[in-house]
């Protein structure tokens, strides 16, 4: 989260577009930028199981991190993304859809969810938000954006395999009657899918669909050094992680 932050920041001093994939070192929840701690996690559940608790710049609802691909893209390039949330999203979704298909999926976008959904405290993965990506009806990419003057930052989830029953127990779904709708990777394909073999074809999609060609990146010490500060001082803070919002 300190890293995609950084990124972000960066583009207000000079344009650019940076691509990420990367996991957890152990199951993690974030939640996002506005939500309200107490309405949507069960926090003892998390306590005594040992999953950490992060909160997104980005919006969005609950999101557990743990067995995945995490995607995060950022950038200041509005004659590629344009200037619009919604344009630059689907934009997004199709390559992330290209690496689908170069996984032997059919993948689609999908349509507006229900109102209670867009209004209450359902985890991501209830439903697909509006060009969200499904396979075989069910989401299969969560994603989430923050825009600021022209630039942006959106980051996702992609199952590699599933766990619906610990989502519903940190999601406050026990006894609910609602549904997790989700799949994936593993699910989808039938096989158990490597994290590597997974990101490989996600890049090659998104190079392919956008004609870019990806570079590898290194921080130098004084990057690392922001990114640690962001780190101690924004997402590592209590009153940041657990602070009520409205």
């Amino acid at each position: 989260m300190a890293v995609d932050e950084y990124l972000f920041r960066s583009l207000e001093n000079e344009p650019g577009t940076y691509l990420r994939f990367y996991s957890w070192a152990r199951p993690t929840v974030s939640l996002g930028y506005s939500q309200n701690v107490d309405r949507v996690l069960n926090m003892a559940y998390c306590r005594r199981e040992g999953i950490d608790i992060v909160r997104r710049i980005t919006g969005g609802k609950l999101v557990l991190h743990d067995r995945e691909v995490t995607y995060s893209l950022c950038s200041s390039d509005t004659g590629t993304f344009g200037t619009t949330l919604t344009g630059s999203y689907r934009l997004i979704s199709s390559g992330l859809m290209r690496g689908l298909e170069k996984m032997g999926l059919r993948p689609c976008l999908a349509d507006a969810p229900p109102q209670a959904y867009v209004r209450g405290d359902l985890p991501c993965f209830s439903y697909p938000a509006r060009d969200e990506i499904e396979v075989e009806g069910r989401k299969i990419v969560g994603s989430a954006q923050k825009r600021v003057e022209g630039r942006f930052l959106q980051h996702g989830s992609i199952p590699l395999q599933e766990d619906d029953e610990r989502l519903r127990h940190i999601s406050l779904l026990d006894g609910s009657g609602e549904h997790i709708r989700m799949i994936s990777l593993s699910q989808a394909l039938g096989e158990q899918v490597d994290f590597s073999w997974a990101v490989d074809r996600f890049a090659s999609g998104m190079a392919e669909f956008f004609g870019a060609c990806l570079r590898p990146m290194t921080f130098s010490d004084e990057a690392k050094a922001s990114v640690t500060r962001l780190q101690k001082d924004r997402h590592e803070n209590p009153d940041w992680v657990l602070g009520t919002f409205p």
